[in-house]
């Protein structure tokens, strides 16, 4: 395998490691975008009607010989309800044709080793500099993937000191870009808590769950945080388009050296 530079947050190289073999998995967009849609079906929400809507009404048919259709009508004289059609479907106030229901199952299932070959596909598209720029994050043309920092970038807990770092990385027209994208919403969506939209900019990986730069980051429009533990195609495929801009502390990588072995595993199955 490979080794790639390891960066101090002054942006300059201190050492380098070997790159882990998960890398060298082959890309695979049409499996990357097909687990990321079984991943984000976890998240939908059940939707359901109520069984009895529209049909709470002392509708019954008159029978034949009046010279109406023969539809269930409302009960009653003297009021404007009366007589209109009622407790079926494709009337004023009547029930859905085919309404949702609540036990629909739609979470998708995914088969554990399609999952993990997807995960795998992600990360090596995140070192190819061409899908990284493809999916629109604006990189130097002599930049390195993946970005592999020291463990230093863990401790930072201000703003202002990541946003430094990210600066001497290179990475400021990304931050500038993902900055500009942000759009205000109204209606339904800002209703929802949906407030607004921000593109994705870089993913500072780290080892631990409890680094203090996940604080610094949430100040940053587009720059998220994630453990290494907890990676997955959601976060490095963000709407099922590889090439996340990933910055890797050295621990984290050394963490991910773990799904090097079952990715040649995988890679080898596909191959048969």
């Amino acid at each position: 395998m490979m080794n790639v530079n390891v960066h101090s947050l002054d942006g300059n190289r201190v050492e380098q490691v070997e790159l882990p073999k998960v890398f060298s998995t082959p890309y695979r967009v049409d499996l990357v975008r097909r687990a990321f849609v079984h991943l984000q079906s976890r998240y939908f929400q059940p939707q359901g009607r109520d069984p009895l809507a529209g049909m709470r009404v002392s509708a019954e048919s008159r029978g034949t010989g009046l010279g109406i259709a023969r539809m269930a009508r409302v009960k009653g004289e003297g009021m404007r309800r009366a007589g209109q059609a009622g407790g079926v479907a494709g009337v004023v106030k009547g029930r859905l044709t085919h309404p949702p229901r609540a036990e629909k199952i739609i979470v998708k299932r995914l088969n554990k080793k399609e999952r993990h070959l997807a995960l795998c596909s992600a990360l090596a598209a995140t070192a190819i500099r061409e899908v990284v720029r493809a999916r629109g994050h604006r990189i130097p043309d002599d930049i390195e993937l993946p970005l592999v920092v020291t463990d230093e970038i863990e401790g930072i807990g201000k703003a202002k000191d990541l946003l430094k770092v990210l600066k001497a990385l290179r990475l400021s027209d990304d931050l500038e870009r993902a900055r500009g994208s942000i759009r205000k919403r109204s209606g339904k969506a800002r209703m929802r808590g949906r407030r607004q939209y921000i593109a994705k900019s870089a993913l500072i990986v780290v080892k631990g769950a409890n680094s203090s730069v996940a604080r610094a980051a949430g100040s940053i429009p587009g720059v998220e945080v994630v453990p290494v533990d907890r990676l997955s195609v959601l976060h490095l495929a963000p709407g099922g388009h590889p090439g996340r801009l990933c910055i890797w502390s050295k621990s984290a990588l050394e963490g991910i050296r773990d799904m090097s072995n079952g990715a040649v595993e995988f890679m080898e199955v596909t191959a048969l």
